[in-house]
């Protein structure tokens, strides 16, 4: 299952890159014709004989989806369909052929549908590590042109790269590999096995190099844990377990991964907000102490009058507001510190810089700029602001005739 998982999931990361998911469902299920009428006409159930078997129908699938794709007004998602159906229907019809002859070495060929990691020899063994070295040495040696080819195949013809070799190179590695899983894992689940571990490792990295080792760890992890789930319980395939532990690897991912996790995303998010409330509060207080100049101190009734929009969390603002430094309290009423000024005059500064630019550059009248600058005003950079700045000739008043502070 280790070297299962290795060459899959290496080769699947292409696949996955070049949205070619389907097609390694196709393959999957287009082998089984290919396996049985190796074993009809050679009588044998040598792996590298019904290796090549599947390596010759997983072939003309990929040729029958382009014949379809290239002659009809089919799509290519319909192709691959059409082309699935055709070949493991085909399939079942020859396994149950073979099954009511009768002919001598036949047990076990039903194994391919949904895998049988015990049923599978020392000399399967070698055969699947050879082609887990041919896979993953291939992708090693032409790396360079299948990234390009998988992120930019334009650019790639562009250039003069032989795109139709590294194309055809991709794909027989693609069937290479799940001709020589179908007897771990099944026809039905190998294509599992292509997607689901470059799936999850996507979650974690925007680089290829690391994605193709995160893709191999997650499916040897997913092979060895599904293997341990079958060997404890006889009664349950590997197959399908493998897929599962893979499958949960991928929801794990989706869940906590960093940056691009659902929880992740959703702290990014909570994060976001509570930024933009405190700093429309420190903005509120700025108000505040320009319309009323001298005065220092501001009740909660003052401040919520100010921005009702912040009144239910208003309180929880204004506590971290306090722990970092930006205000100060005294008998229920707030003061803004020094810091906290300084913070106030610079998102008021972006937000009236931000209307005058969008009224003089723009030529968006004034009362319909304040939308915008209330969201832009948190998101500008220093270094952005300088240049609006600079752009506009540091004006002194915003379109409202109020004063830009500096």
């Amino acid at each position: 299952m280790v070297l299962l998982g290795i060459a899959s999931s290496t080769i699947g990361t292409f696949a996955f890159l070049r949205k070619r998911s389907l097609t390694g469902d196709a393959v999957a299920h287009s082998v089984l014709p290919g396996v049985c009428l190796a074993f009809l006409i050679f009588q044998t159930r040598n792996l590298w004989v019904l290796l090549g078997g599947a390596f010759v129908t997983g072939w003309l699938s990929i040729l029958f989806v382009d014949l379809i794709t290239s002659k009809s007004r089919i799509k290519p998602d319909a192709a691959i369909g059409i082309a699935l159906s055709f070949f493991f229907a085909i399939g079942i019809v020859l396994l149950t052929y073979i099954q009511q002859t009768g002919l001598p070495g036949q047990s076990g060929l039903n194994n391919f549908l949904l895998g049988k990691a015990a049923a599978m020899a020392p000399e399967d063994i070698r055969t699947m590590s050879l082609v887990s070295i041919v896979i993953v040495g291939t992708v090693a040696v032409f790396f360079q042109p299948f990234r390009l080819l998988s992120f930019d195949p334009d650019f790639a013809k562009a250039t003069g790269m032989p795109v139709r070799f590294y194309e055809t190179l991709l794909t027989t590695l693609t069937v290479l590999a799940v001709a020589a899983g179908i007897q771990a894992v099944g026809v039905v689940l190998m294509a599992a096995m292509l997607i689901t571990p470059p799936a999850a490792a996507r979650f974690w990295t925007n680089k290829l190099g690391v994605m193709i080792l995160l893709s191999v760890l997650f499916g040897v992890a997913g092979g060895i844990l599904g293997a341990y789930v079958s060997f404890a319980n006889n009664k349950m395939p590997t197959g399908p377990w493998v897929v599962t532990m893979t499958s949960l690897l991928v929801v794990a991912s989706i869940l906590f991964a960093p940056g691009k996790g659902v929880f992740s995303r959703w702290w990014k998010k909570r994060q976001y907000r509570n930024k933009v409330q405190r700093e429309n509060l420190l903005k509120a207080l700025y108000h505040l102490e320009e319309a009323t100049p001298g005065k220092q101190w501001f009740g909660l009734p003052e401040i919520m009058e100010k921005r009702p929009d912040l009144s239910d969390a208003l309180a929880g603002q204004l506590r971290q507001l306090q722990r970092n430094g930006m205000i100060e309290q005294s008998q229920n009423k707030y003061a803004v510190t020094p810091e906290g000024m300084t913070e106030g005059k610079r998102i008021v500064r972006i937000h009236r810089l931000w209307e005058m630019y969008l009224t003089e550059k723009m030529n968006i009248a004034s009362d319909h700029v304040h939308e915008d600058a209330e969201a832009i005003e948190h998101i500008i950079t220093p270094e952005l602001e300088e240049r609006l700045a600079a752009l506009l000739d540091y004006p002194e008043k915003d379109p409202h005739n109020k004063e830009i502070p500096w």
